[in-house]
C-alpha cells in the first residue's frame, strides 16, 4: 500500500493547501485527492512540482507499506 504524507510535509514547511496549490498550478481538488490517498495515479511532473515547492524528496510525500 502506499501512504501519502503530504499533510505532514505542508506541516513541516508551513504551507496551506491552498499556497501550494498556487505554487504548483494544480487545484486544491486534485491536490486534495492526493492527500486523501484517492488518487489513483501521480504525474511525474506533478511530483517534482510538489517536491520543488516543498523542498523535498518524492520519499518524504509517499510511503510504501506492506500490508
Amino acid at each position: 500500500m502506499i501512504i501519502i504524507k503530504l499533510d505532514e510535509v505542508l506541516t513541516r514547511e508551513g504551507m496551506t493547501l491552498t499556497q501550494l496549490s498556487e505554487e504548483v498550478g494544480i487545484t486544491i481538488a486534485n491536490l486534495s485527492i492526493l492527500k486523501s490517498g484517492k488518487a489513483r495515479a501521480v504525474r511525474l511532473s506533478t511530483l517534482q512540482a510538489i517536491c520543488k515547492a516543498l523542498n523535498c524528496q518524492p520519499g518524504d510525500i509517499l510511503e510504501y507499506r506492506n500490508d
